[in-house]
């Protein structure tokens, strides 16, 4: 028992440096050998995703890939966790597990989305009242600071939901959805690792090493993988964990303050955001239900006009880092106003697509009567 206490002890002394690389490597290291037996067993099992209407891919795919995310995600913080705070490890892993399953059930037999929206909901609650991961304070947005608990609770869990089923909906090209999970995930792990907070830094970092391997495998033409929703349920509820546990600790004032950090979360998020309500709108304003999938995403956009999966990961990618240079530009002005200047640059740039046509690699912009098609 001594013998065992002081190994504990000496790896409790581990240079934190040496500890966030092993997230990284551990998950990415599993995740990428993990990834061949997953696409083995897929294919013999036949547990492909089936071209139709709604499809950008000719040929059957395996959509297991968020299995391999959730196996190295895992594996690298259950070597890791004893830097990771219990409570928040206890129960991130605990909601991770349930929307594994309901998640690895959906890609193979289909379930109903109601199932799936309770399941986010028992995810998000968990968290929320065992680690306490909530949105506390509005930071003067609205004339709003400090929050009841009741509230706090209620709108963190809209919020858990939100961003899952928006991540969710932009998973429809190769490396657009893990793209944007890597690249939010990198913002918050520079954040975490500038205030010292090793736990929530050892999560992005777990999550980007998985990530890096799924889109290897995922732009890969012989080997090729898709997330499924196993995937963009898993990663979606991380990115939520990871913003909301953000503007938790800005709230308490860390040494690094970002000033007016809901803008700087929504300017990381921009993307599937505007993608989510453009597409809403949209289905309504045609008399459809709201729910019911089309092709007419912003992404689906950019393929008509020409572009490649590749470039609309970087395009995407690029999108974001240039609305969070705006919201960093802006930090000195009022929350009301910083907040305004991002939604409408962002909302503009993103649509862009919807207002051009590309015609022997000439940039043309649309009449009236050709937007109103749209």
């Amino acid at each position: 028992m001594i013998q065992d206490f002081n190994v504990v002890t000496s790896l409790l002394k581990i240079p934190f440096p040496v500890l966030a690389l092993s997230a990284f490597c551990i998950a990415a290291i599993v995740s990428f050998y993990a990834y061949p037996v997953i696409i083995y067993v897929a294919h013999r099992k036949q547990l492909m995703d089936v071209p139709g209407d709604r499809s950008v891919h000719q040929r059957r795919v395996p959509t297991l890939g968020g299995v391999g995310v959730f196996i190295g995600f895992c594996v690298a913080l259950t070597f890791l966790g004893f830097a990771v705070p219990s409570l928040q490890l206890i129960s991130l892993l605990g909601s991770l597990i349930l929307l594994f399953f309901i998640g690895v059930e959906d890609d193979l037999l289909v379930i109903s989305p109601r199932k799936k929206f309770v399941v986010q909901l028992i995810a998000a609650l968990h968290v929320i009242l065992v680690a306490g991961v909530r949105i506390n304070s509005f930071f003067g947005l609205f004339g709003v600071h400090t929050l009841p608990y009741w509230f706090s609770v209620v709108f963190s869990l809209f919020v858990f939901v939100l961003i899952i089923n928006a991540y969710n909906l932009i998973d429809g090209i190769d490396g657009l959805a893990g793209g944007l999970g890597l690249s939010t995930s990198i913002f918050f792990a520079v954040f975490f690792l500038f205030n010292g907070e090793q736990g929530l830094a050892l999560i992005s970092l777990a999550l980007i090493g998985a990530l890096c391997s799924f889109l290897y495998y995922n732009f890969s033409n012989k080997r090729k993988i898709f997330m499924g929703d196993t995937g963009s349920l898993l990663i979606g509820f991380l990115l939520a964990f990871q913003g909301i546990s953000f503007l938790k600790e800005q709230a308490a004032f860390p040494t690094y303050y970002i000033v007016n950090a809901p803008v700087f979360v929504l300017a990381v998020l921009s993307f599937p955001f505007i993608d989510t309500l453009r597409v809403f709108l949209v289905r309504v304003l045609k008399g459809r239900s709201p729910f019911l999938a089309d092709k007419n995403h912003i992404h689906h956009r950019l393929l008509i006009l020409g572009f490649k999966h590749w470039q609309i990961t970087v395009m995407v990618a690029v999108f974001g880092a240039s609305v969070v240079c705006v919201a960093f530009v802006t930090r000195s002005l009022d929350i009301h106003w910083q907040l305004f200047l991002v939604i409408v640059y962002a909302i503009l740039l993103a649509l862009s697509p919807f207002f051009v046509s590309i015609k022997n690699k000439k940039i043309k912009l649309l009449k009236t009567k050709q937007l109103l098609k749209k």
